[in-house]
């Protein structure tokens, strides 16, 4: 086979996967409960984040760090109230019952929720509980799980989380996304462990925390790898005032 026809070819290729590709854009990002690192504990300022949110055009969005009726962020329920902020469906996923309210993730999604799910992810060592929270929606008539958590600190904990979280996946048929702060580098166990199942989006100096000078990269967006499917437009939103991490943006096409 000559080279331009091996070409032609992959070109052809290409397009079709072009043609038949749903593109997915994708926000992850740590909102540090509204409160910008740089103002006083009592600002908060979730108009910001709405904006972010809406500028991105975002089609699903996990945000993690999320109040719900405490009063440091003034008793709001900050997951509806970003949801009525930007036109979106919602879903909160508690981590733990804090000062008489909750604190943990949520999801946002432009299309309707068909079904949830919430785990709770193990902690062997004693810890803020975590959640895993995963939404089923229809984009463009296809079905796709995306889901969301923020793992903890401790390295014990972590990895038993990301094993859960294969565990759960791995012989999960439908595309899945996976987002979130993983309080993980790159070349971290949880990382490595996630990665036997999920594709990670990356670019060079994928850094987005902290949100001045950014030197670590802890959030991520993942692809289970039995979903034929292309990254693009993978950036770190130029954004140092909303939040202590910087939003991660990517676009998927799946087949």
């Amino acid at each position: 086979m000559n080279r331009k026809l091996i070409l032609f070819l992959l070109i052809l290729l290409g397009t079709v996967f072009h043609l038949h590709a749903q593109k997915i854009r994708i926000l992850s990002f740590n909102i540090h409960h509204g409160n910008p690192p740089t103002e006083k504990e009592s600002i908060i300022n979730l108009d910001t984040i709405a904006k972010i949110i809406k500028n991105s055009k975002a089609d699903l969005v996990g945000l993690q760090e999320i109040d719900v009726n405490l009063g440091r962020s003034y008793f709001e329920n900050q997951a509806k109230k970003l949801a009525e902020l930007t036109g979106m469906y919602y879903i909160f996923s508690k981590g733990i019952d804090l000062d008489n309210g909750e604190y943990g993730t949520a999801i946002l999604s432009k299309n309707p929720i068909e079904r949830v799910e919430r785990h709770v992810l193990p902690s062997p060592v004693k810890s803020e509980k975590r959640s895993l929270s995963v939404i089923e929606v229809r984009i463009n008539k296809r079905k796709i799980l995306f889901a969301n958590t923020h793992l903890d600190l401790k390295d014990k904990n972590k990895i038993e989380q990301a094993k859960f979280i294969t565990e759960r996946f791995k012989k999960e048929k439908l595309p899945t996304i996976l987002v979130g702060d993983l309080n993980s580098e790159p070349n971290d166990p949880a990382i490595i462990e996630l990665s036997k199942i999920f594709t990670k989006s990356s670019i060079a100096n994928g850094f987005t925390f902290p949100q001045d000078k950014p030197t670590t990269e802890i959030d991520y967006i993942m692809i289970n790898t039995t979903s034929p499917a292309k990254f693009s437009n993978h950036r770190i939103l130029d954004e140092q005032y909303a939040s202590d991490h910087r939003p991660l943006y990517v676009e998927i096409n799946i087949k």
